[in-house]
């Protein structure tokens, strides 16, 4: 990546500009500008977050705000109200008061002397969210956004549910956000008052499990903040951004297919990243691609923008199979309408619907070949060799190719089915299988099939019963070469993916179609962008360096199965404000293979932040649990002042499950 130092236009930067919201409360934001923004006013971006930008979000923002700054923008990174250096308190992610606080930002923004009057608002997970949610309010100066690794449905493509399934994911960002949102605001910036900030932030902090256990179904709680449910209500420019390698591959597709205001879309290879620095390779000029979107949107240039094709994708080449990839060879294709009059669905019959059927009765292990749900640390996270899971699924291959094909789209799978208990899950996975028998991952599905028909309003299955249901794969864009074969897996579960089903289940398919989307083969590049620039990175000097691990281990006299993840973060001091901040990050999955309730999720947390005398530690745990009719979930938060500790608080949550 090209490091940038010269812009047509001066920038200055301030760390904590105050934006009081009008019930008093004073959001901080890190702002960098034109020097002389107040002589010539610039448009404004908005990324309105709760990760910390003092220490959280700090090495991706030197590189990308003062960028965009340098060529004529006013950048804010907004502190949410009860994060970072913020006041008040978060008690849900999305709320109306997070849009409330956006959408007030954008009025306070578009009024000062150095604003044009013209807003932006972008941000990738957590802000490509709400810049959807916040475009759909339609407050009346955000003219554009940029949306990345963000949804559409806040149900079905987050990390709470899919397929009407629970992931793990729900309980594990619940963990997340506990260790977050418990860390103290930075006495530099908030003086005195940090102590009492930080103490009250601490006594209010709320478990996100508890909330999110509790609404198991498609209710009003997720329908709200689902633009999916209204995409009219978008009227802003859309730029969507999304990874091959990322948990949200569905969304740029969505988005592009669905909304009537200007929308355009890019996916790449990459894992939860900005693409300018993200991997696998390649990665592209996201920077100069986002100055076209905003000069078009927020200054009016006749740049020829809203021409540019509707959907861009990097079509994969087949790779061996492994942990990471530095790079993932392929190609761009461009399509001017999404969907694509192109693509082609193939219809495969697996299973025919004679007299032959095929008995699925997966070990509760299957699916430790899957890798993260959102792969986010360069780390041993991608999917890995499928073989293992393979043999704990039932496998339909396909013929060798006889010449190579580009799959581009969301597969489907069609089956009927007999369960012989009231409650299954079904995980379907498409393979590419290499001529020595390596299976890599193309993509995958699953479905709680008492969700078969409604996410809403779930149905028990009656044992011995055949039922038809249709399981949704992940988009994708893949090329199989010739003589290679197609695999779809079957199975019951996929651990830790998804938490498994109360009882052992056997699936007795009579029937399985799969409708495959096929596209002309792309010859060569049908699109194009720079390469990556950026401004100067974050000033740091490294304490300890990051590290990331994932260890499988198995006690052969108990049976049990535990998925160890240590991802620790290094330890970096700033060497502008001279801010030391670290933390590490451990996971255990356990199950039985022959035991779906002996399931445990355990996850802890460990932060820390000093400066000079001045040092704080947090440290969180968390646990889950079921039996067959409830979910046990609890957290503790430990806060400490130097060896002192100076805050305990624990949580204690029992949540019958709903046809889960």
């Amino acid at each position: 990546m090209k490091t940038v130092t010269e812009f047509p236009r001066k920038v200055v930067e301030h760390p904590d500009m105050g934006i009081v919201m009008p019930d008093g409360c004073r959001l901080s934001a890190r702002v960098w500008m034109p020097e002389d923004a107040e002589q010539a006013p610039v448009p404004v971006i908005l990324e309105h977050l709760p990760y910390r930008k003092r220490d959280g979000t700090t090495a991706r923002d030197c590189l990308t705000h003062p960028y965009l700054a340098g060529h004529g923008y006013a950048c804010i990174r907004v502190d949410m109200r009860g994060n970072g250096d913020s006041d008040g308190l978060m008690d849900d992610e999305y709320t109306d008061q997070e849009w409330q606080d956006a959408c007030d930002v954008i009025a306070w923004a578009a009024a000062q002397p150095w604003s044009n009057g013209n807003v932006g608002m972008m941000g990738i997970s957590w802000g490509g969210f709400n810049s959807l949610q916040v475009a759909a309010l339609q407050p009346p100066a955000l003219k554009a956004i940029i949306t990345l690794c963000s949804t559409t449905d806040r149900y079905a493509d987050d990390i709470h549910y899919k397929g009407g399934c629970l992931l793990n994911e729900n309980f594990g960002w619940a963990s997340t956000m506990l260790s977050y949102s418990s860390r103290s605001p930075d006495p530099a910036l908030v003086g005195d008052k940090w102590r009492e900030m930080w103490l009250h932030r601490l006594e209010h902090q709320p478990f996100l499990a508890e909330t999110w256990f509790g609404h198991q179904r498609r209710d009003a709680y997720w329908k709200r903040g689902s633009v999916c449910e209204d995409y009219s209500a978008i009227k802003a420019a859309v730029l969507a951004i999304g990874g091959w390698h990322d948990g949200y591959r569905n969304t740029v597709s969505h988005l592009v297919s669905n909304i009537s205001a200007p929308v355009a879309g890019i996916v790449g290879p990459w894992i939860h990243k900005y693409p300018h620095f993200a991997a696998p390779q390649p990665a592209i000029g996201f920077l100069q691609v986002a100055l076209r979107w905003w000069d078009r949107w927020l200054k009016g240039i006749d740049n020829g923008a809203e021409n540019d094709p509707a959907y861009r994708a990097w079509v994969m080449d087949s790779v061996r199979p492994s942990r990471w990839h530095d790079a993932r060879p392929g190609r761009w294709i461009a399509e001017s309408q999404w969907p694509s009059p192109r693509i082609e669905a193939r219809e495969i019959e697996l299973l025919s619907g004679t007299s032959a059927t095929a008995l699925v009765a997966s070990p509760q292990d299957c699916g430790l070949a899957g890798g993260e749900y959102f792969p986010f640390t360069y780390g041993p996270e991608l999917p890995g060799d499928q073989r293992p899971d393979d043999a704990r699924s039932v496998c339909f291959d396909q013929p060798p190719a006889a010449e190579a094909i580009d799959i581009v789209g969301a597969p489907e799978v069609v089956v009927r089915l007999a369960s012989d208990k009231p409650q299954a899950n079904i995980a379907v996975r498409l393979c590419d299988v290499h001529p020595d028998g390596a299976s890599e991952l193309i993509c995958y599905g699953v479905l709680n099939l008492t969700h078969r028909n409604s996410h809403e309003f779930p149905e028990a299955l009656k044992p011995g019963e055949v039922v038809e249901a249709r399981i949704v794969l992940d988009q994708c864009a893949y090329r199989l070469p010739a003589g290679h074969r197609l695999r779809v897996a079957v199975s019951t579960a996929y651990w830790p993916a998804i938490w498994p089903s109360p009882e052992p289940v056997r699936l007795t398919l009579s029937q399985a179609t799969l409708h495959l989307p096929v596209r002309p083969l792309a010859t060569g590049d049908e699109a194009s962008f720079p390469e990556p620039e950026a401004a100067t990175p974050w000033a740091i000097e490294t304490l300890r360096e990051a590290n990331s691990e994932r260890h499988v281990t198995r006690d052969e006299k108990t049976g049990m199965v535990t998925l160890t993840i240590v991802d620790d973060s290094g330890q970096y001091r700033d060497l502008d404000h001279g801010l030391v901040e670290g933390g590490v990050t451990r996971e255990w999955w356990t199950i039985n293979p022959d035991d779906p309730l002996s399931a445990r999720g355990e996850t802890h947390w460990s932060s820390t932040l000093s400066r000079n005398e001045w040092s704080l530690r947090t440290k969180t745990f968390s646990t889950m649990r079921s039996d067959a009719k409830n979910f046990y979930v609890t957290g503790r938060i430990e806060a400490y002042e130097g060896a002192e500790l100076i805050f305990e608080r624990d949580f204690k949550n029992e949540i019958s499950r709903d046809h889960i």
